[in-house]
């Protein structure tokens, strides 16, 4: 009887936990939703006239990607803007392919949506030029049924696909979602392995094709990253060469807040699925602070491990002898350039194919087996 009551009481705590976190994700949600349409209000009245005479631009914080949208019609433009924003994306919109030329030159976008039919420039010399001035960004087609030839004639020039109007709510945003996934899944399957210091702010994603290491970061041997504070705490989290390997992160466990931890002991856990790494301290003191955040949004973890995205504080007490341990700067990029050069050898091995290409593939420890993610984690992680 006692044992049938603690798997009741034990089912009954998982069916509540699923619902606390089905109804925080529904508040998060409802917030966010509410954020892009004050968001959209306000930017819809700004005037952008000096970057562009139809330039609407609309931003939102962490986008899942910025486009441009390049149309004649403004109730095109604005149910481009309407829906996406709403969903997460940042939208800039104008009314003829000449702006949209402009600025490219001078903005990072991920997509531009280009209709067809446009006097002065037409969507097929949008394409080209495009394509010819950034290559990375990926060109979408908006075209009505009588175009839907010449669009597919497009993508001889670049184009990824084409949108047929007019659209749906739900089509626009599944055909939008659809694009953004070909889009990453292409840059992610050829990761090159280039490793740089950069200087990006916490709302800036870092590139799938790099390994990137902040100025001033220290990294360590086990792949975590530590920033010193004036105060002497220091910020420590997953560094990019992990984040980028393992692929996907799951759940994290954080340490005990208030725990002494010691440089070279386990200090935090990564989860994917039902596996799990754990990562050593880089330094040893007190825990001061705890990312309760960052457990909640595990996919800003996509946009950059760095800034905000540290896992918890220490209040470090062997600074002076500890920090001469790690590795910062050109040291740093040492370190990741020998680390990938040893990853790319023991993959040849395990997959038992020397004919595989020495580029790195976004995710790649997914598709191992158990025997194998646990060797290649203890191998890089666990050191």
């Amino acid at each position: 009887m006692g044992f049938t009551l603690l798997i009741l009481a034990f089912i009954l705590f998982i069916v509540a936990d699923i619902i606390i976190r089905y109804f925080l994700n529904k508040v998060r949600e409802t917030k966010l939703r509410k954020e892009r349409e004050a968001i959209l209000t306000e930017s819809i009245k700004v005037d952008f006239s000096t970057e562009a005479k139809s330039l609407k631009r609309t931003e939102v914080p962490n986008p899942k990607a910025k486009i441009l949208c390049v149309d004649d019609e403004d109730v095109i433009l604005d149910s481009f803007r309407k829906i996406l924003v709403l969903d997460g994306y940042s939208i800039d919109t104008v009314n003829s392919g000449p702006e949209a030329i402009n600025l490219i030159k001078s903005h990072h976008y991920d997509f531009v949506f280009t209709d067809l039919k446009m006097p002065e420039m037409d969507g097929v010399e949008v394409t080209k030029t495009v394509k010819h001035l950034r290559p990375d960004i990926d060109v979408i087609i908006i075209t009505g049924y009588a175009t839907v030839e010449t669009a597919v004639e497009c993508m001889k020039y670049g184009a990824m696909d084409y949108v047929q109007k007019p659209f749906t709510e739900d089509e626009l945003l599944d055909f939008t979602k659809k694009s953004l996934i070909k889009r990453q899944d292409r840059i992610q399957k050829q990761l090159k392995p280039r490793v740089h210091i950069t200087h990006l702010n916490e709302t800036e994603k870092v590139k799938f094709g790099e390994f990137s290491i902040p100025g001033g970061v220290f990294i360590s041997e086990s792949h975590t990253w530590a920033a010193v504070s004036q105060d002497g705490s220091v910020k420590i989290g997953i560094d990019d060469f992990a984040k980028k390997l393992i692929g996907e992160i799951d759940d994290i466990e954080f340490p005990n807040l208030g725990m002494n931890a010691t440089k070279g002991q386990p200090l935090f856990s990564i989860k994917q699925k039902n596996r799990i790494v754990k990562f050593n301290s880089p330094i040893s003191g007190i825990i001061s602070k705890l990312n309760y955040e960052l457990k909640e949004d595990l996919h800003s973890l996509n946009y950059s491990v760095y800034e905000k995205n540290w896992i918890c504080i220490i209040d470090a007490d062997k600074l002076d002898t500890e920090l001469q341990q790690l590795k910062i700067g050109k040291n740093a990029v040492e370190f990741y350039q020998n680390e990938i050069d040893k990853f790319l050898k023991e993959m040849k091995e395990i997959l038992k194919d020397d004919s595989k290409s020495d580029e790195l593939v976004w995710g790649e420890l997914q598709n191992l087996d158990d025997k194998n993610w646990y060797f290649i984690t203890g191998e890089f992680f666990n050191k």
